[in-house]
């Protein structure tokens, strides 16, 4: 019993987690689209979201991950039979991927708050994509767990990528076609 407490806890603290991702990088967006601005709302807005993205990295995002992971352990713990499942492995890789975006994302935000700017709003968006992706193919390992189901994952999974990919390109273009327009 003790293990579906502690399950139930790990997809709580996922989901916050992951909602912390989708809209840090969001952030990001907007923060870059800032500098474009005015000098005066340039700063305030970069002030504002430097403070947004701060408080959401270090109260909300960042905890989460870290209760995502100590879940994950204890889940590990409960029932080690799970680290015999090739499933498991191939999970934890994509688990592994999902902590260097976030150590990733840490790195943009800490880059904003010195003034450096290296990354474009288009950028940006691409990269939200990126959790996106590893967040579809934790959830299908998961539930999937076999080998053959694996492949149409796997399938399924760079057709979701290139779909999304495609999505955001012609999104940037109907957006900068409607500002052209104005």
């Amino acid at each position: 019993m003790a293990y579906l407490y502690v399950k139930a806890i790990h997809i709580i603290f996922v989901v916050s987690w992951m909602a912390g991702l989708f809209y840090v990088v969001r952030l990001f967006v907007y923060h870059v689209e800032a500098n474009d601005k005015p000098e005066d709302e340039k700063q305030i807005l970069g002030r504002q979201f430097a403070m947004m993205e701060h408080k959401l990295w270090y109260y909300i995002t960042t905890p989460a991950m870290v209760l995502t992971i100590m879940a994950g352990a204890a889940m590990l713990y409960l029932n080690p039979v799970l680290l015999s499942q090739n499933w498991m492995h191939v999970k934890l890789g994509f688990v592994a991927a999902l902590l260097v975006y976030h150590f990733i994302c840490q790195r943009i935000m800490t880059q904003f708050s010195q003034g450096i700017f290296r990354w474009g709003s288009g950028q940006l968006r691409l990269w939200n994509e990126v959790a996106t992706i590893l967040l579809v193919a934790i959830v299908f390992t998961v539930i999937l767990k076999s080998a053959v189901e694996w492949m149409y994952g796997l399938s399924g999974l760079v057709i979701f990528a290139v779909t999304i990919m495609i999505a955001v390109k012609v999104v940037k273009y109907y957006r900068l076609k409607g500002k052209q327009e104005r």
